[in-house]
């Protein structure tokens, strides 16, 4: 075994950062990252070198033996890697304003993992991913890929069926959140409860049990959804309107909070224009959360991460990929919800499909745990946005025109027929820079 771990974290100049770097000191008793390389590209050069001294401080305070290196130069960073971790997002923020904004104006859900921007925001990220593979087949094909970039899912799935790269997992911070809130509702410990992921990332049901095998979703679903419920907000970026209590009662599986785009379609587009018209997208109340964040990092006696990072959403993603890594490097067994192969696990996907599900990290990666068949409610919409995920991967890698417009038809947030292709063509046409297998 090497004395060393080369970690490498590329969209190393991200915000999310320093929440990394304290996963990894606070993990150095058995996870030793003798090397953390931070990359990025020219146009995040200077994020990268702010964010990369802070990095630096935080290691020197906390005493470990590890150096930080940050390069714009991806192969220089990934030769010889043993784990590398993705955090980017091509076309910066200005690209999720523009995938929010742009539905709005057709009416329709304007969202940086669902509906038409999440699928824009496939067609740029999947080959930029793929040629990351590409790159990590020659330099250190031994390495796993931890992908934290969003759509998740889908760019799971992209790496396993067009990368051919089975060394890799998808994270999601949602599932941990709802860990987190649940278990408080329930007025429990989380290590006192089991619960049991199944889905596919941001479209996922769960159940609860207790240590006695006794199940707990529905007095979960009274407590979260019910008439008295109080619960608090799950993540940043999605209104914590309530669900309709019958509704999800019938599951008889606590949802997802990304359901509501789903299930409340009607009041989430309201909202969300109502918001667009006052305090803007999310887009543009994150893009000025970061440059408060950045303002922080600049100060050069900030040695550790700080409070305000929590606003920004996503919290927990970083933590969770520094525990991954553990778990695979010491085969601790670590039970986690991640994007991973489904091998049978749903029998209502096809086998090579990534999935969202309750995994085993071991040594040689995530085992799902067997979930079997969803009763019709869950089964039709999942079905129908996994097919819609495959046409929007398959477009992503092709460029092909009729593919991409037949996965905006299919996504039910997505209105179909010429609207559909109106929106896809100002879609494509404002990511021109971004989508060049489009653009030939």
């Amino acid at each position: 075994m090497k004395k060393g771990l080369k970690i490498v974290t590329i969209g190393g100049g991200s915000s999310y950062t320093p929440e990394l770097m304290e996963g990894f000191i606070k993990r150095h008793h058995e996870l030793p990252a003798k090397e953390l390389w931070l990359v990025d590209i020219e146009a995040g050069k200077e994020k990268l070198e702010v964010v990369g001294a802070m990095a630096k401080r935080m290691v020197k305070a906390a005493g470990i033996d590890c150096e930080v290196h940050l390069s714009l130069d991806r192969r220089e960073a990934l030769k010889d890697a043993d784990f590398v971790t993705t955090q980017l997002r091509v076309g910066q923020m200005d690209a999720r304003i523009k995938d929010e904004t742009i539905p709005n104006k057709y009416g329709m859900i304007g969202q940086e993992t669902n509906g038409a921007g999440g699928m824009l925001k496939a067609f740029r990220t999947i080959p930029v991913i793929l040629d990351i593979v590409n790159d990590m087949k020659e330099l250190c094909p031994d390495a796993w890929l931890i992908n934290f970039t969003n759509p998740a899912g889908m760019v799971t799935e992209a790496v396993l069926r067009y990368g051919k790269w089975d060394k890799v997992i998808g994270l999601c911070n949602v599932p941990i959140m709802s860990t987190k809130i649940e278990s408080a509702v329930l007025e429990k410990q989380e290590e006192e409860l089991f619960f049991k992921f199944a889905g596919i990332n941001h479209l996922h049901w769960h159940k609860i049990y207790d240590k006695s095998g006794q199940d707990l979703t529905l007095e979960a679903i009274d407590k979260m959804y019910g008439p008295e419920a109080k619960a608090d907000k799950m993540v940043e970026n999605i209104k914590n309107m309530r669900f309709l209590h019958e509704q999800v009662l019938q599951l008889e599986m606590l949802p997802c909070p990304y359901h509501r785009y789903y299930y409340m379609t009607d009041a989430m587009i309201q909202e969300e224009l109502e918001e667009v018209n006052t305090v803007g997208s999310r887009g543009q109340v994150v893009k000025q959360l970061e440059e408060s964040l950045f303002e922080l990092y600049r100060n050069p006696t900030l040695d550790y991460k700080p409070k305000e990072l929590e606003k920004r959403g996503g919290a927990h993603y970083s933590d969770a990929a520094c525990e991954i890594i553990n778990s695979i490097y010491n085969d601790k067994g670590t039970q986690m919800v991640v994007s991973t192969r489904n091998n049978g696990a749903i029998s209502d996907l096809p086998p090579e499909s990534a999935i969202e599900i309750t995994s085993m990290i071991t040594s040689h990666g995530a085992e799902p745990l067997h979930f079997g068949s969803f009763p019709p409610a869950q089964r039709g919409l999942l079905q129908v946005m996994k097919a819609m995920e495959e046409l929007t991967i398959e477009a992503a890698v092709t460029g092909d025109y009729a593919t991409a417009l037949q996965a905006f038809t299919m996504n039910p947030l997505v209105q179909s027929g010429d609207t559909a292709k109106a929106l896809l063509d100002e879609l494509l046409e404002a990511h021109r820079t971004y989508l060049p297998q489009f653009h030939q």
